[in-house]
């Protein structure tokens, strides 16, 4: 198996677009945020809003890509990146992909008049 990043989730990261899957039997609405190899797995960090979970929603998931199934990119848009609780993201073995931040997340920082 090669470890690769997955087409569909790239577009789908890179233009912010929500993604169905199935994953383990349940039926999941996804915003994906980051796509990678973590622990010698081609994985993905999605935020879940919809869907069947054994957990409430909304909430993190982490996936292996290769037990997905059922992928498709929908046409909605989700703003970007979101903070985690922590302030951290996962430690990926290799980042493929990271969604932009959400607009609302940018930090504008003024330029200083000079003296």
């Amino acid at each position: 198996m090669l470890l690769q990043p997955h087409p569909l989730l790239w577009t789908a990261i890179e233009n912010t677009r929500m993604i169905r899957f199935a994953y383990h039997g349940k039926d999941r609405i996804a915003e994906p945020h980051d796509h990678g190899i973590l622990k010698g797995s081609v994985q993905l960090l999605s935020w879940q809003v919809a869907g069947r979970s054994s957990r409430p929603l909304p909430n993190w998931l982490l996936t292996k890509v290769d037990e997905i199934t059922d992928l498709a990119l929908l046409d909605q848009t989700f703003p970007g990146g979101r903070p985690t609780a922590t302030g951290k993201h996962i430690k990926w073995d290799v980042l493929f992909i990271r969604v932009k931040p959400a607009k609302s997340q940018l930090h504008v920082v003024p330029k200083r008049k000079p003296d």
